[in-house]
């Protein structure tokens, strides 16, 4: 069997593994994040290690971004102007590149989940779909008409703006927006309003109820826009057992019986779900990335 490698590159850590998909993990490693020249180093090293043992065929990278997507631009494979401190113009491509000299796949983190959903998970069969992960930071990417979501970059989903609660008094946590979704809805934003890890906070704190509210206005925006046929989402925060059941009542609420057909508004918990993958999307997308580029790159060779 055809053997990929996969990078799912975090603020915090880089999860790398080798192998075909998620029933073919052959090996996988934590790296922490600390400064670019050192991780990515120990990244190369262990595919050097991996690539011994069994040939790579490509190597896929799903990032923390923003990053460069254009493939014309003399950016492209770069992250380029993250808030992560020493990461700002980082050729993340183009060091994987030349220590292997095999294709490389690169897109956002979420886009890569989506991808990863949409092979194995929750998103198979779809066209268009949406996938949103709720944590430390909030992103979106997805597939319209069978095709990841790019344009003139890519898809900022955490910073749409949304109506604040009257009696919501935190300003917002966002550098770049204040009171954007990622702002009053992250896990820190979460922590700053209400004094609490969100782990710590009990099902009944009227911290899920409003989060629900927040993430709900969210979707309907997006439902609106995109008019996908599922939402997937997932991400620390959606591990509270209450909060998808009240996403479900405010989007019903939202929606007013508008933008959805019928059967599909009464169903809602068929609709936005929980990643097939569970915390496998990332990195699962990413070997999926990789197969994608191998499989460019041939067509291309071909021509």
């Amino acid at each position: 069997m055809t053997n990929f490698g996969g990078i799912e590159a975090g603020g915090t850590k880089f999860i790398c593994a080798v192998g075909s998909g998620p029933d073919d993990l052959r090996d996988e490693i934590r790296i922490e994040t600390t400064t670019p020249d050192e991780t990515i180093g120990r990244v190369i090293g262990y595919f050097q290690e991996q690539h011994e043992k069994i040939p790579l065929a490509a190597i896929g990278i799903a990032s923390f971004g923003p990053i460069d997507l254009r493939r014309d631009s003399p950016t492209y494979g770069f992250i380029t102007s993250t808030p992560k401190p020493g990461w700002s113009n980082t050729d993340i491509v183009g060091m994987i590149r030349r220590a292997f000299r095999l294709p490389v796949g690169f897109d956002t983190d979420v886009n890569a989940a989506a991808l990863g959903e949409f092979c194995w998970g929750a998103a198979r069969g779809l066209d268009t779909f949406l996938y949103l992960t709720v944590g430390t930071g909030i992103g979106g990417g997805g597939m319209v008409n069978g095709e990841l979501l790019h344009g003139i970059a890519h898809p900022e989903m955490g910073h749409i703006r949304i109506p604040r609660d009257d009696d919501d008094r935190c300003a917002g946590i966002c550098p770049f927006h204040g009171d954007c979704l990622e702002g009053l809805a992250s896990g820190p934003a979460l922590e700053k309003r209400w004094g609490a890890r969100p782990e710590d906070l009990p099902p009944e704190h009227p911290a899920w109820e409003q989060e629900a509210e927040y993430l709900a206005l969210a979707l309907v925006n997006y439902i609106f826009v995109v008019s996908p046929q599922r939402i997937v989402i997932g991400g620390g925060i959606m591990e509270q057992g209450n909060l998808l059941p009240g996403i479900h009542r405010h989007v019903f609420e939202l929606l007013s019986g508008y933008g959805l057909p019928a059967e599909t508004i009464d169903r809602l918990e068929d609709f936005i779900v929980m990643p097939g993958l569970g915390k496998r999307s990332g990195i699962c997308g990413a070997l999926a990335l990789a197969r994608r580029e191998r499989d460019r790159n041939d067509a291309a060779g071909r021509q």
